[in-house]
């Protein structure tokens, strides 16, 4: 309505556009999982995608891309809609992710390039999972052996060489309350390291949990943990019957006071996990709600009986803008996400700036572009 004119009517078209191409950059570690959450994602919104793969792990981005394309071809759909860029220098991956058609970029790996492109690739939506020291914090529990168990396959599983793997343990220097009994300090460590020394003890079993060594720099940080704190357990190489220049290596565990930031404050990637003496629960909780905040997880897990304690460490977890894991000890363990029904990452942290699961990292990637004209 305009007052004594005649109502003016218009049609209005709203139609959705892909923000323009998509590069995900592949890592060595989970050259798929850690992809296709990037690659569908900027797929379904209408965009085309460019798979940097990484040096160490092209074959299975390759194979992606191969029947990817098939698949488009059989629909009647351009199949250079997804394509493979296999470069060795960085500059030529810093190129391509500058280059001004690109509007997305998928990217796990380390820090250092990880905020290169956040604060280079400025034409471009930057998804980034970069490095973090995930945490657990055991305060009680009523379940010591099953928790031992649930621990050490969790620090044994690929090596570690997980972003969501446990690295810092935070137990209270008094020891903990159990179903067994009172617990001191080191003999939680000291338990922990023979339950991951036990789960291991079968070779077949071993070579089937931890894999395989992806890099020269995580032997590198496994030779040298020694100088980290005390060892608990020591690492040992495991001898891979069908793969025998293979590089499988057991976990190393240590033990150091809280007071030791530079020995587990940072992202030591690989199976090098740490038991941190602090001054008790609530000092834990601090800890972990700390760790999140200035280094970033993607994961923290607690283990107590006490409801208060539960809460409280919640709270924490709000706060700082992590999952959660609250007293695992059967068949799911912290560094497992389930898919559609686990979040992976949240992006209120500095070890991701976004989560694989939630809507905003797809809607993101494309725009509602309107148009409108006078009808009669």
């Amino acid at each position: 309505p305009q007052g004594k004119n005649p109502p003016l009517k218009m049609k209005k078209h709203y139609e959705i556009v892909g923000r323009g191409v998509g590069l995900v950059v592949g890592c060595g570690t989970f050259p798929t999982w850690n992809t296709y959450p990037g690659l569908f994602a900027t797929l379904v919104t209408g965009n085309p995608v460019i798979i940097k793969a990484h040096s160490n792990s092209i074959l299975p981005a390759a194979m992606t891309v191969k029947i990817a394309r098939e698949v488009l071809s059989e629909a009647g759909l351009d199949p250079n809609l997804v394509s493979l860029a296999v470069v060795e220098k960085r500059a030529a991956t810093q190129a391509l992710a500058t280059h001004p058609a690109v509007k997305s970029i998928d990217f796990t790996g380390s820090n250092v390039f990880g905020q290169w492109l956040i604060d280079n690739a400025r034409q471009a939506q930057v998804y980034a999972e970069l490095a973090g020291v995930n945490n657990v914090v055991i305060e009680s529990t009523d379940s010591y052996k099953a928790m031992m168990r649930n621990l050490a396959f969790t620090l044994s599983l690929y090596s570690g060489q997980m972003c969501t793997t446990t690295q810092a343990i935070l137990v209270p220097a008094g020891g903990i309350d159990t179903d067994q009994g009172h617990k001191s300090f080191d003999e939680v460590a000291a338990d922990l390291g023979a339950a991951i020394d036990k789960f291991l003890t079968d070779p077949a079993v071993a070579t089937a949990v931890l894999g395989a060594i992806q890099s020269e720099a995580t032997l590198g940080r496994i030779a040298e943990a020694g100088e980290y704190g005390k060892v608990v357990l020591a690492s040992r190489k495991v001898e891979h019957p069908d793969f025998p220049q293979a590089e499988v290596r057991t976990p190393v565990l240590l033990t150091c006071d809280a007071a030791d930031e530079k020995s587990y404050m940072e992202e030591r990637f690989g199976p090098v996990s740490f038991v941190v003496r602090v001054a008790d629960g609530a000092a834990a909780i601090a800890l972990s709600e700390r760790i999140v905040k200035e280094h970033g997880a993607l994961t923290v897990g607690l283990y107590s009986s006490k409801q208060d304690v539960i809460d409280a460490m919640t709270d924490a977890s709000l706060r700082a803008g992590v999952a959660l894991s609250i007293n695992l000890t059967g068949g799911v363990f912290v560094n497992q996400s389930s898919a559609f029904s686990d979040y992976h990452g949240v992006g209120m942290n500095p070890a991701a700036n976004a989560s694989y699961s939630d809507s905003a990292f797809v809607a993101n990637r494309f725009r509602v572009v309107q148009r409108r004209y006078h009808v009669e």
